[in-house]
């Protein structure tokens, strides 16, 4: 591992580790705070995590484009999690529904700052066909911090039952770590001499047919990809146990993150696409479960089988994207994707949120198990990917 992942991905690692540890102390609490304590609806749950997705996706395809044209990432790096570490806390300062909704979706501005300018930074360091194993690396950093996050927020509501907002404001310690860590991270030099001045324009120019396809495929698997706060929810709606749902979707994390580094290892060997699209497969089968399980022992294999899925496909898709485009517009490329499939994500947890609402929990979980299945079988016939 020494000779393959760089100390400069190595310091992101750990950024993205205690931010991690901060937004995944606050994730699986929101939604239980938003319903328990604030009196919201399922439909106002998936409001607020769409507003956020969406605002953090519109700002990653401009800020990608940006650190192209400019050739610089780091700055966005420092800045962007430092918004996102800065409004942690507010929610415990201020138990409003408002407050939420400012610190859910300003945390998702300095999301969508930094995480295309981070992600193309990361694909400089990558040689000798080894994105795979450098963005399972960093991937399997930050579900680490997943892992913390929620297991110290099970731990300070066993001490002080309830006491949500408590855990709002100690969020904001490990917040503090990562800011601290973005001071030590670096640009790469360019040498590039490609012009600069129609970044976006350019880069949809030169743009192989494959990453077309991928993108469009991708974007309409995104909507049916809606928040995971549903997961948990769901869990909760089967088990009737907050501890439960939480520990179910810590459980997830802690597959996640130790899958991640040889996910990213098999799909340097294998190819990408193979390893992607078995990540759908499996999202597919999961979400067909979720759909129609009631029995609370099921909830910890569906997440184990999810936490596989998204290591094989989170860090997959923008090695695979880093690998297809030119290094110039890796920014431009990720931040589009993102982009996209954010805007797929918000859309999705809104009519998630709508027709669980309206027509119970299986419904929308059947429908993204569906079409999950189309677009994994698609990936893997679709000969020009």
């Amino acid at each position: 591992m020494k000779k393959k992942i760089p100390r400069a991905v190595i310091i992101l690692g750990l950024i993205s580790f205690f931010t991690d540890f901060a937004s995944e102390m606050l994730y699986p609490i929101t939604p239980i705070f938003l319903t328990a304590v604030l009196g919201s609806s399922m439909t106002i749950v998936g409001f607020i995590e769409g507003i956020a997705e969406v605002t953090a996706g519109l700002l990653k395809g401009y800020f990608g484009a940006l650190s192209d044209k400019l050739r610089k990432r780091s700055i966005f790096v420092t800045i962007g999690y430092g918004i996102s570490g800065i409004v942690k806390p507010l929610p415990g300062i201020l138990p409003y529904l408002s407050t939420v909704i400012f610190s859910r979706v300003t945390d998702r501005i300095g999301k969508g700052i930094r995480t295309a300018p981070r992600d193309a930074l990361l694909s400089s360091y990558s040689t000798d066909n080894n994105s795979g194993s450098i963005f399972g690396f960093h991937r399997a950093m930050d579900t680490f911090g997943a892992v913390a996050g929620p297991l110290a927020a099970i731990y300070l509501l066993k001490i002080f039952p309830e006491n949500y907002r408590l855990i709002f404001i100690l969020a904001f310690i490990p917040s503090i770590f990562a800011i601290a860590f973005t001071l030590f991270v670096k640009d790469v030099p360019s040498k590039s001499s490609v012009e600069q001045k129609n970044v976006i324009k350019n880069f949809w120019k030169t743009s192989p047919k494959n990453y077309k396809i991928i993108l469009f495929l991708l974007t309409i698997f995104s909507i049916v990809n809606s928040s995971d706060v549903f997961l948990i929810l769901r869990s909760k709606n089967i088990s009737h146990s907050d501890t439960t749902a939480i520990m179910g979707y810590i459980f997830y994390n802690i597959i996640y993150a130790l899958s991640s580094y040889p996910a990213g290892n098999l799909s340097d060997k294998f190819g990408k696409k193979k390893i992607f699209a078995a990540g759908l497969f499996i999202f597919s089968i999961v979400y067909f479960v979720f759909a129609i399980n009631t029995k609370p022992f099921v909830i910890w294999i569906c997440f184990a089988l999810y936490g596989i899925y998204a290591a094989s496909t989170e860090g997959i898709a923008k090695a695979w994207i880093s690998d297809i485009i030119d290094i110039n517009y890796r920014g431009s490329a990720i931040g589009l994707l993102t982009t996209l499939m954010s805007l797929g994500v918000m859309s999705g947890s809104i009519i998630t949120g709508f027709l669980w609402d309206n027509f119970g929990a299986s419904i929308p979980f059947l429908i993204s198990s569906l079409v999950s299945l189309i677009i994994a079988s698609a990936l893997l016939l679709w000969k020009k990917i």
